[in-house]
């Protein structure tokens, strides 16, 4: 019971015989060190794990250091731990032969923790524009439903519903240092079929035209892929805006879309490339590129001059 009058409330033995230094300890985060066997991926998240030559130079300083910054965690319902971050430094421990991680264990919900992981792993120097993509459309899912009310999907008027679909992409775009159109654009990519994803990855088809194949039906961009290698050429961004109009008029078939990709397009037209073993075989072994330019200019002035000559006779 507390003492009137007085200004220290005793209020439990623990508050008697610990200092206040021992409590707020008592409550700060601890990094433990947990087997690996009991740590497992963070369910559904996006970004690829590979052994490529980046991973192997974690795992020589995973070696040498041992991993210096903690994983994060949570409890898993199931029975061990969900990682959150560090998804890479689990692999590398793994591949350098250690049996435990550190880790700092959190409670989290899923929205906190989708939110959470997609921040820390979009810091690394790569990602991948798949990876980009799902990780910015898992982070507006989160915070959808994390400012979810029934009564606005009850009685809110279309009007009201899209302002705060567009104040979610906002946040996302604000946190990730980007245009929250250009967050949208990314979000576009998920509609593809997983072989234009990889191509979209591989640099195989650039980022602009893959965001208007994203409007194709996953039919119309399976065909796609065949009129691709019909045309043995990646589309334009006209060429892909083209498609998505005529899938939007019910006309992109695989007949049309292989018209379109069979097309001599304007950079070809206005662009001539001459191989360099062609080239190097008319110029000393010395000549850099500049070099060579500079005479093939000079070489095409006399041309023209000797023409203007003969057309004045």
């Amino acid at each position: 019971m507390s003492r009137r009058g007085a200004n220290v409330t005793l209020s439990s033995y623990d508050e008697i015989f610990t200092t206040e230094e021992t409590r707020t300890e008592s409550q700060q985060e601890h990094v433990q060190m947990i087997p690996l066997s009991e740590l497992h991926p963070f369910e559904g998240h996006p970004f690829r794990v590979v052994d490529d030559e980046e991973m192997q130079k974690t795992v020589e300083s995973v070696k040498q250091y041992g991993v210096l910054t903690p994983a994060i965690a949570r409890p898993d319902p199931d029975g061990g731990y969900e990682i959150i971050s560090g998804h890479r430094r689990l692999r590398a421990s793994e591949l350098a032969g250690l049996d435990k991680l550190p880790v700092i264990v959190r409670e989290m919900d899923d929205d906190s923790a989708i939110i959470y992981m997609v921040d820390s792993n979009l810091q690394r120097e790569h990602i991948l524009p798949s990876e980009r993509a799902f990780a910015y459309k898992m982070k507006l899912d989160a915070i959808k439903h994390q400012g979810a009310r029934t009564d606005l999907r009850r009685d809110a008027t279309s009007g009201q519903v899209v302002q705060k679909l567009k104040t979610s992409v906002e946040r996302v775009a604000e946190d990730a240092g980007e245009n929250y159109k250009q967050v949208q654009r990314y979000i576009r990519l998920t509609e593809l079929i997983p072989e234009i994803r990889d191509m979209v990855d591989e640099k195989k088809i650039a980022f602009n035209p893959a965001v208007e194949l994203s409007y194709l039906k996953p039919e119309e961009q399976r065909d796609f892929l065949e009129a691709m290698d019909y045309a043995q050429a990646a589309p334009s961004l006209s060429q892909a805006q083209r498609l998505k109009k005529l899938s939007q008029e019910g006309e992109c078939h695989l007949d049309t879309m292989c018209d379109v990709m069979n097309e001599v397009k304007k950079d070809d037209m206005t662009t001539i490339t001459i191989p360099h073993d062609v080239l190097r075989k008319y110029f000393p072994k010395s000549y850099t590129p500049q070099q060579m330019q500079d005479v093939i200019m000079k070489l095409l002035d006399q041309w023209q001059k000797k023409r203007n000559r003969e057309q004045a006779r």
